[in-house]
Parts: structure tokens; C-alpha cells; sequence
């Protein structure tokens, strides 16, 4: 049963809005998938759970691509969740009406983009899933040369067992290659079907710009999203520029590192907190300003009856030109709390307590 096809979809133009375990060789061959795929989330068993509402589409910049506002990144996939979970994982996200996955050849060495390659064929929903995933650090097909873009562009579709790639983000802005050479190359993909968008990855408004302006001298495909790390507790980069820049080249703003690293779920507010977790660079959060941004998420949370996390994403999704911020779960139990964002509504005045909490 198909959770995104059951509901009404509602489609937002986001550029309009001004408010509020597995082994990947080197030559990227995949194994079969599981004989023993983990049974399906339904959407009707879902929607026993937390109830139905329709699915929400926000464009991806001047793109095709119409996205549910909260990506699914597949960075644990391989790696703290295996095959199984990852599979139960994509299954929730599914039933809830996500439709927008996340992965890069570089995740867990290739794995993420196997594990997924391989849901993708075992469930036969290759079309209903608008499919995202990055080049530029694999260590096999490092940087962005024009041989070094195509070889990682061939392996990834090995892996992922498709045909094309919906939207391909540069991992890294590579200053030793002219972007004219990556552009091209990226064209000569996007010409021959197997990239149908691109995007950046921290890449400064400079460098958009740039690339912008060689793409137009080139007449070759051009950028239509941008993905940078833009939290409560990091809203410099993108508020203090970043953000006229993708206004200016319509440019669909995902953010990444949403969540802080699982800090604005409001897990870790001690030290005694980290003491189990390896996520010991939560430590910097741990001061009276990543306390008092919780202290806010917790009042705002209360009077939505929402965990923490789902009112850090509701805030992002505010945010002039956020399409969807990109966020893992490490369980499927997160995936319900992560996809809420993509419906709760934040008051004005809440906003603006969150705004004032994380000056």
C-alpha cells in the first residue's frame, strides 16, 4: 500500500515563500539484497499509530523535484544501523509520506548507497522516491575532476541499482579543479539522463555565485539547492548571507547537521549525559546557550504536545527558502517525531522565543 499516493498531496513552492552490513568494492559492485527483506510498515498500520494527514510537497529551487519538507539521510545506514533496521527505517519513513532520501558514496564506505540501492529494488518504488546522494569524498573517486565525477557517478548507480540520480550534490567545493571542468562534467551526466538536478555542499556564497555565473557563460546545467549545516545553534553562515545567496539564485536551501547531532532532541544536557555516547563533539553544546535553546525547544514542545526535535525542525521549515532539513534515525521510533516537523505550525511568538534563545 502506497502511503504518498493514498493522501492529497499538497505542493509548496518554497522559492515563493518570504515568511515564516554489506562490503562495497572499489568498483562499486553490489551484492544481492536480502533474501529475508523486513516486512513493510503499511501505511494503514501507521495511521492506527498517529493518525492520517496528507502528504506535503515543497520545489526544489526552479527543479522538477517535489519533495516532503523533511530528508531522510542515510549516514547510519552501514554503519550504527544495518541492513534490517535501515530497511524498517526507509519503510516508516514511507508510511508517514516521506519521499526525499539522502545518502553520498562516501557513507560507510559505500554501504549506505547499497542498502539503499537495495530497498529501492526490493520494495519497487524507484519512482516514488525522490533520490539524493553526493560525490566528492569517496575515497575510491575522490574530488571533482571530470574523471573523478564520472567514475563516482557510474559507481553510485551500481550501487543504488538505478538509472539515474534525481539530485546529485558536490560533497566538498574542490578549489583545485576550475569549476568549469566540474560543471561540464556535470553536465554531460545531467544530458545523458543518469543526473537529472545538481546541488552544492558547503560551498560559500561566493563560490555559488560563481558557479552561477559559470554556468551561464558555459549554457550547461546550473545549481538548484544548496546543502550547509544550519541549526538553532548554528544560524550564522546561512542568516548572516547565505541565504540572499539562494534567494538570488533560487536556489532550495536543505540543511544539514539539523539537530545538532542529536542535541536538540534534548538527549544530552550533561556531561553525565555524553558519558555513554561517543558523540563527545556535543560537548561544545553543553554551555549556557545550547541549555537555554533547550530550555525553549521544552516550552515551545509543551504547548504542542511535540518532542524537541520535531519543534527544531518545525523551526528550520520557518525559515525563508528551507525545502527540508536532512536528518537520520537511528530507530524507527525517531522516524514518527522527524516526520511530524512536516506538519506542525509554530506561533509567531513561538518563533520568536527560539529566535531570542539561540542569539
Amino acid at each position: 500500500m502506497d502511503g504518498v499516493e493514498e493522501g492529497t498531496e499538497l505542493v509548496e513552492d518554497v522559492a515563493a515563500v518570504t515568511t515564516a552490513p554489506v562490503a562495497a568494492s572499489s568498483a562499486g559492485t553490489v551484492p544481492a539484497a536480502s533474501t529475508v527483506p523486513a516486512a513493510p510498515i503499511t501505511t494503514a498500520e501507521t495511521a492506527a499509530i498517529v493518525g492520517s494527514e496528507p502528504a506535503v510537497r515543497r520545489r526544489v529551487g526552479p527543479s522538477e523535484l517535489r519533495v516532503f519538507p523533511v530528508a531522510l539521510s542515510g549516514n547510519v545506514f552501514g554503519w550504527t544501523a544495518d541492513s534490517a533496521e535501515s530497511e524498517r527505517i526507509l519503510d516508516a519513513y514511507v508510511a508517514r509520506g516521506g519521499n526525499f532520501v539522502d545518502t553520498a558514496d562516501s557513507y560507510a564506505g559505500g554501504r549506505s548507497e547499497i542498502i539503499l540501492g537495495n530497498w529501492l529494488r526490493s520494495r519497487g518504488r524507484r519512482d516514488d522516491i525522490v533520490l539524493a546522494t553526493k560525490i566528492g569524498k569517496s575515497a575510491d573517486h575522490p574530488g571533482l575532476s571530470a574523471r573523478a565525477i564520472r567514475s563516482a557517478v557510474e559507481a553510485s548507480l551500481r550501487r543504488l541499482r538505478t538509472d539515474r540520480i534525481d539530485l546529485l550534490y558536490l560533497h566538498i567545493d574542490d578549489p583545485e579543479v576550475p569549476f568549469e571542468e566540474t560543471l561540464l562534467a556535470v553536465d554531460e551526466l545531467v544530458r545523458a539522463g543518469k543526473v537529472r538536478f545538481f546541488g552544492g555542499s558547503d560551498h560559500t556564497g561566493d563560490r555559488l555565485y560563481e558557479a552561477r555565473i559559470a554556468s551561464a557563460q558555459l549554457g550547461v546545467a546550473h545549481m538548484v539547492a544548496v546543502q550547509n549545516q544550519y541549526h538553532l545553534l548554528h544560524r550564522r553562515e546561512v542568516e548572516g548571507g547565505l541565504a540572499r545567496v539562494a534567494r538570488d539564485l533560487s536556489l532550495g536551501v536543505m540543511p544539514r547537521f539539523a539537530l545538532a547531532g542529536g542535541f536538540l532532541t534534548g538527549k544530552y544536557r550533561s556531561k553525565a549525559d555524553l558519558a555513554s555516547s561517543t558523540r563527545t563533539d556535543l560537548k561544545r553544546y553543553l554551555k549556557r546557550r545550547g541549555l537555554r535553546v533547550l530550555a525553549a525547544l521544552d516550552a515551545v514542545a509543551a504547548e504542542h504536545d511535540a518532542p524537541p526535535a520535531t519543534v527544531a525542525l518545525a523551526w528550520l521549515l520557518s525559515k525563508p527558502g528551507v525545502v527540508a532539513p536532512v536528518v537520520s534515525a537511528s530507530g524507527v521510533d525517531q522516524v514518527f517525531d522527524l516526520a511530524a516537523a512536516a506538519h506542525l505550525r509554530l506561533t509567531r511568538s513561538q518563533l520568536t522565543a527560539l529566535d531570542r534563545a539561540s542569539d
